[in-house]
Formats: structure tokens, C-alpha cells, sequence
């Protein structure tokens, strides 16, 4: 294993040719509907493929539990690992610590008022108010997509649990009002995508790197 400190994060095209999968997920595919199959290939395919460079292992040996609809994970004590996607792009993340990331376009355009009145936290609220209309969309967008990783880093669901995490943007450090969680958030603009990410280890000891080669 390369060194376990990093929190590598790989951006792969949605139009990226298939890798290899296992014969199991050959079979989860073949169960599933055409465009949802081929997510479900490039995902698993291109999580293989990263892990297999990082962790030194064959691809097709990497002991990944990745069901439709479920979180994935990663048996044998070989760490976590989390997906995200984009209109046009995946996102796969590992850390030795539990971890959550999500991934969106920096341009995508929100009914930003109307989200964050639903869905964000009075004191979130109060530091939006000031904003204007582009800077409030930008802003409400990167703490969507940080509640969004906060979700996947929980286990959680979004109809349940979204309202529920407040985000310290001073601090970095997310908090659930109902279950005492207390975890470290990272927002990063990379060329043309958002990534928020959720790690217990992520401010102080994890160095995040992002890998585009796709060789």
C-alpha cells in the first residue's frame, strides 16, 4: 500500500472506456436497466482500477462490496472508500479513515433560497443572508455538496438526516444534532467540479490528492 496518510481522490469521464469487473457484478449488471447497468460498470470498474495502484492489489482481487443502492465497502480491513458522480464525471475516494465525498458541477445553477430555507440550519442561514445571487448559489451549492458527502460518511439518508448536520465553516467540523456526531469536512474546487468531502481524519493527518491520469 502506498502511503496510508493520503486521502486520494480519482476523477474519472462518465465516457471513460469500461474496466474489468467481477463475475458477480457481471451478474448485478445484467439485472439492472441498461443506463443504471452501465453506471453500475464504470463505478465498480474504475474503483478496481484506482484501489488495484494504490493498494498494489489485482484489480479483480480488490474485496469490494459495492450492491446497488448500498454504500460501499471494503472487507479485509483495507480501508474505506466512497463514490460520487456528476453529469459528467465519477468520483471515487479512500481513506484509512471512514469517509464521505460528493461531487458536482461548479456551474450547476439551484433554486439556492428556496434549498436553503428547507433544508439549512438558522446559523447557516444567517451567514447566507448577506449574500448576493451568485455568491449565495456558489455558497449554498458547497454546503449541499458537503452535507451530501456528510451523508455517505454516516451511512445516512437524505430525507432523514440532511437537516440534521450543521457545518462550521470556521471550524471545518461538521456536527448531528441527533446522534452527536462530530466529523471534519474539506470543500475543493477543482477545474470545473465541486468535491466535498467527510473524513474523522482528514484536517490534521490526511494529505487529500486528486489523480486524473487514467493510465
Amino acid at each position: 500500500m502506498k502511503n496510508p496518510r493520503l486521502l486520494p481522490l480519482w476523477l474519472f469521464p462518465l465516457d471513460s472506456p469500461l474496466k474489468k469487473i467481477s463475475s458477480t457484478e457481471e451478474k448485478i449488471a445484467n439485472l439492472l436497466p441498461p443506463i443504471r447497468a452501465h453506471q453500475y460498470k464504470l463505478t465498480r470498474g474504475y474503483a478496481r482500477f484506482a484501489l488495484s495502484k494504490f493498494l498494489e492489489i489485482n484489480a479483480l482481487e480488490i474485496p469490494l462490496d459495492a450492491l446497488p443502492g448500498k454504500a460501499p465497502k471494503l472487507d479485509k480491513n483495507l480501508g474505506y472508500i466512497s463514490f460520487s458522480h456528476c453529469k459528467d464525471a465519477l468520483l471515487i475516494a479512500w481513506s484509512s479513515a471512514k469517509v464521505g465525498v460528493d461531487l458536482e458541477r461548479r456551474d450547476r445553477k439551484l433554486a439556492a433560497s428556496q434549498l436553503a430555507n428547507r433544508f439549512f440550519t438558522d446559523e447557516e442561514l444567517k451567514r447566507l443572508k448577506p449574500l448576493e445571487s451568485s455568491k449565495l448559489n456558489s455558497k449554498v451549492l458547497e454546503n449541499w455538496v458537503l452535507k451530501e458527502a456528510l451523508i455517505k460518511w454516516q451511512r445516512g439518508k437524505i430525507s432523514k438526516d440532511f437537516t440534521h448536520w450543521s457545518i462550521n465553516q470556521e471550524s471545518s467540523i461538521a456536527s448531528h444534532e441527533k446522534l452527536d456526531y462530530k466529523v471534519n469536512v474539506s470543500i475543493r474546487h477543482y477545474q470545473n467540479w465541486l468535491i466535498g468531502i467527510a473524513c474523522s481524519d482528514l484536517v490534521k493527518n490526511n494529505q487529500i490528492v486528486i489523480y486524473t491520469n487514467y493510465n
